[in-house]
């Protein structure tokens, strides 16, 4: 069972999960996600899949909350850039439904919602998928934005998220993509090589407040930046994507990737002292996202 422990420190939580060790780390001859294993049913397009080795759990009266698997395809070699518009707009379907759901129970805080891709970031299943997590108390990242988000609404009056966009929309050089409810750009801040987020155009908090007709736009939003991920390099990019639900809506992309030869380590300077070294312009960046094409 995990436990949470309060580092005094840094004032936040560190969840400490033994159990997880014991987790299977990239099994080459079956698959749980699969049909056809007798863990998952033998037909489905999307599918919510508790993890076997959870960090929280509504029965840990320690560490309280939800982990769940979201399955994207039963097809097994798929990568998340081969996948359909249709079908991106089905996991956004499943996203939405379950960050209602969890939002519901008063001892959870926090929903992320998120995907590790590749052995570069850890996976350990190869299966096309991605998580959510419930947590019971507010990640201290997102603590932290929310705090200067608030102080820039009391100082100027205004949403800092609007003013981001505003500002990138104006200079326009770090642009990657954007259709009609959604913006995909390098931020001017950016601490990952390739780094890019997509912001919604309407100042929107979560996935249950989109409309209709914003889903399918995320949905397509989101693909055409996976395949130009996988385009950059001429192979799969390993990358973190992680939405985030607060004041307003946006998807952020983590990659690792620095050069088509070279990963990026987050070593002492990144890890230990909390200061990013970024190895790409992020204009440049930019510029080689715009131009990379399936």
């Amino acid at each position: 069972m995990s436990q949470l422990r309060w580092h005094p420190l840094l004032e936040q939580w560190v969840v400490v999960t033994a159990h997880r060790q014991d987790r299977p780390q990239m099994p080459e001859d079956w698959c749980p996600f699969c049909p056809g294993s007798g863990r998952v049913p033998d037909s489905y397009d999307v599918h919510l899949y508790p993890n076997d080795f959870p960090s929280f759990s509504f029965e840990n009266g320690d560490a309280p909350g939800a982990c769940d698997v979201v399955l994207y395809s039963p097809e097994h070699n798929l990568l998340p850039s081969e996948l359909s518009v249709g079908q991106w707009e089905r996991i956004v379907g499943l996203w939405t439904h379950r960050t209602v759901e969890l939002m519901s129970d008063t001892r959870v805080k926090h929903v992320a919602i998120f995907e590790n891709t590749g052995e570069a970031v850890g996976v350990t299943m190869p299966h096309p998928h991605g998580q959510i997590y419930a947590f019971p108390f507010v990640p201290p990242r997102v603590e932290r934005e929310l705090k200067s988000v608030a102080a820039f609404r009391e100082r100027e009056g205004r949403c800092l998220y609007c003013k981001v966009l505003e500002d990138e929309h104006r200079d326009g050089r770090r642009l990657i993509a954007e259709n009609g409810h959604f913006v995909a750009f390098v931020p001017y801040f950016a601490r990952f090589p390739y780094e890019a987020v997509i912001y919604a155009r309407r100042h929107v908090p979560s996935l249950p407040d989109l409309t209709p007709a914003e889903r399918p736009d995320l949905a397509a939003i989101i693909r055409r930046i996976r395949q130009k991920y996988d385009a950059l390099f001429g192979f799969p990019m390993p990358l973190m994507m992680v939405l985030h639900q607060t004041e307003h809506f946006y998807i952020e992309f983590l990659p690792l990737q620095r050069s088509a030869k070279k990963l990026k380590y987050l070593a002492t300077v990144e890890s230990a002292l909390g200061t990013f070294l970024e190895d790409v312009i992020p204009e440049e960046a930019a510029e080689a996202l715009r131009r990379a094409a399936p």
